[in-house]
């Protein structure tokens, strides 16, 4: 019989905190849920002030058994499930099934998974925050409300088993709007023209760029205006006529948030949003490092708080100075968003003396990729500032103004360890200049007019769109990963290198959807709900009225939409090729693997075939049609359509036409 009973979430984590405890505590784990909403109806009574109708999670009748048997022997059961509004509503939901007394029962959290944080927890046990566990359900029975109500409407008129959400939803819009944006963008035609100078002085060369006339900004867009300048300054002199010199300085960047970490991860090491959550819990939950055992070498990564505590504020103050010296550390606190949950800190290591080239040969190559990001972003966020000494000069030429910009590290400070990535295409850093001198001459060794043009803006990626969703107040830190991976299986939008798109599919319905439900599939109206959850979750407001005000109208529009659309036929894309069976154009239909063409004379002609891609390079081998195909992975290759028959061409990489 244990003292103590524990129950996390996972085995991975009852592993870790195990060893923290003595012989008389039991470590077990719930494997997540373990209660739900059903799967096959809505689970809310409606009629009775929107209760939910929570039922066991299939399959898990033995743990459920045994996690009764454990507390009923326990003196004391504590609820360790993660510190978060999900962990809470997980903790809640064992404290309803346990059948033992409340008193018997406590909730402790912690923040990382280290000796002093757990045993501290085991100390400080406190109550269930209900208004926590509220502010979970409110999203649980929104999201099952939204869900259960509109996915019908698809499946009527576009196809089975699809589904609509309130934050997906939205999601798809941002990248079927960006998508209609690139398509409807006209290019518009800028000219530069820069100048290759040369100090005589030190016979270095530097590079201005034409600004304007008499130090007034000039945009060029036609050719006929760089000739004019061309022509003006063909024989002018170029005198340096004022010379700025200064000292720039770039602060680092914040440790991280959920979805900063989730951005930088994509960017730096190519990770999708789900694969950096995966390998971010197997660091917060546990590794084995030698001489240590099983710890956690990160704090909890739900977080949007860049707040950091004291005690690891000292102990990266400490490596900082023995590593570095004392030039390179700053004390820094960071300004956490006014919309943050700042229950917890910013993702940083546990253990500052763990760096990650030390304990790289127990870690698993992503491990080692993702927990050298979170260390070096953490360790670089309490150094100092890099310092750059940068000049500025204006030159004259014959009363046309070029202007040249230079910047030289001086010192490097936390960029030794960290630079944060961008989306955005990198500006070419400004090059050095040469010491000159005001009133000098400067010689003219080339002019290049440069022709250029707009360019739309880019599909999002998925950091991109975190960002954006951030940014707009759509979901919270736990629900960015999940979101982009439904849409993604459901074949709303794909991903060719890196790049988002809509898929003929998530045009459909989100043409749909915006057309029909324009007050709940918008961004205005989901950032205001994760307010209201944010309320609920401080105690400020009551889930069950938010939900009741929501539905009445919610349930009419339902109600309007399945009346207008009863007789409306969406109609399907026809495509170029003939059914070689009865003669008419087949059409794009959707299936689970995706678009295909189908005979519209079903059912009396049941013709069907695959969509075939193709390249406009002959195969290198025979010189037939190459067809583009996907594995398993999604990857594409490339194979000939005599494959296997007469050809074996089968190749990752696109043949050039060229040999």
């Amino acid at each position: 019989m244990a003292d103590k009973l524990i129950i996390v979430e996972s085995p991975a984590k009852a592993n870790t905190i195990k060893k923290f405890l003595g012989g008389s505590t039991k470590v077990v784990a719930s494997m997540g849920h373990i209660r739900d909403l059903p799967k096959s109806k809505l689970g809310i009574d409606v009629e009775n002030n929107f209760e939910p109708q929570y039922i066991n999670i299939r399959g898990k009748g033995d743990l459920i058994k045994e996690l009764k048997k454990d507390a009923k022997t326990a003196k004391k059961v504590y609820l360790a499930t993660d510190p978060d509004r999900e962990g809470e509503a997980i903790a809640w939901h064992l404290s309803k099934m346990l059948d033992i007394e409340e008193s018997k029962i406590t909730r402790v959290t912690f923040n990382e998974i280290t000796k002093t944080a757990v045993q501290k927890a085991i100390k400080e046990p406190r109550d269930i925050d209900i208004n926590l566990v509220d502010a979970q359900q409110a999203r649980r029975v929104l999201d099952r409300i939204v869900g259960y109500k509109i996915s019908p409407v698809l499946w009527k008129k576009v196809r089975r088993g699809l589904s609509a959400g309130r934050v997906q939803s939205v999601a798809v819009k941002l990248i079927v709007d960006r998508e209609e944006e690139i398509q409807n963008f006209k290019p518009e035609e800028y000219w530069n023209i820069y100048a290759k100078l040369l100090d005589e002085n030190s016979q270095k060369t530097f590079e201005a760029k034409f600004f304007g006339k008499e130090r007034k900004k000039q945009e060029l867009h036609k050719k006929e205006e760089v000739d004019e300048i061309l022509k003006n300054i063909k024989d002018a002199k170029y005198i340096v006529e004022e010379i700025k010199k200064g000292e720039k300085k770039k602060n680092p960047a914040p440790p991280f948030t959920t979805s900063t970490m989730q951005q930088e991860a994509s960017r730096k090491i190519g990770f999708t949003l789900k694969k950096t959550m995966s390998v971010a819990q197997m660091l917060y939950e546990g590794v084995v490092i030698p001489e240590k055992g099983r710890i956690g070498l990160i704090t909890y990564m739900r977080t949007d708080s860049t707040r950091i505590s004291e005690e690891a504020r000292a102990t990266a103050k400490t490596h900082i100075l023995e590593t570095y010296g004392e030039q390179y550390y700053e004390n820094r606190y960071y300004k956490t968003n006014k919309e943050a949950q700042d229950a917890h800190e910013g993702i940083r290591p546990t253990y500052a003396e763990l760096e990650p080239e030390k304990i790289k040969d127990h870690l698993t190559k992503d491990q080692y990729k993702l927990y050298k990001l979170i260390y070096n972003r953490f360790m670089a966020s309490q150094m100092k500032a890099a310092i750059y000494d940068t000049m500025s000069v204006i030159i004259d030429a014959n009363k046309y103004t070029f202007k040249a910009n230079g910047q030289n590290l001086k010192f490097k400070g936390f960029m030794t360890l960290y630079v944060e990535g961008t989306d955005e295409k990198e500006e070419q850093e400004d090059g050095i200049i040469p010491e000159l001198k005001e009133k000098q001459e400067v010689i003219k060794k080339q002019i290049t007019p440069k022709q250029s043009f707009t360019e739309p803006p880019p599909r999002y990626t998925e950091a991109s769109l975190v960002k954006a969703l951030e940014e707009k107040g759509i979901g919270r830190p736990s629900t960015y990963s999940p979101t982009i991976t439904t849409i993604l299986e459901r074949r709303y939008i794909e991903k060719e290198q890196k790049q988002l798109s809509p898929t003929e599919l998530g045009k459909i319905v989100n043409k749909l959807l915006i057309e029909n439900f324009t007050d709940i599939i918008n961004v205005e109206f989901t950032a205001k709900v994760e307010n209201q959850f944010d309320s609920i979750a401080e105690g400020k407001e009551n889930w069950k009225k938010m939900i009741e005000e929501f539905y009445g109208p919610f349930e009419q529009t339902v109600e309007k939409v399945e009346k207008e659309l009863e007789h409306v036929k969406i109609e399907d894309e026809v495509s170029d090729v003939q059914c070689d069976k009865c003669g008419r154009m087949m059409v794009y239909k959707y299936g689970k693997f995706g678009r295909f063409l189908a005979c519209p004379g079903y059912p009396e002609c049941k013709n069907a075939k695959p969509i075939v891609e193709t390249i406009d390079v002959p195969c290198p081998k025979c010189g037939a049609t190459v067809q583009v195909r996907k594995a398993k992975n999604k990857k594409k290759y490339f194979i000939c359509e005599n494959n296997p028959k007469s050809c074996d061409y089968i190749s990752w990489n696109k043949p050039k036409k060229e040999k």
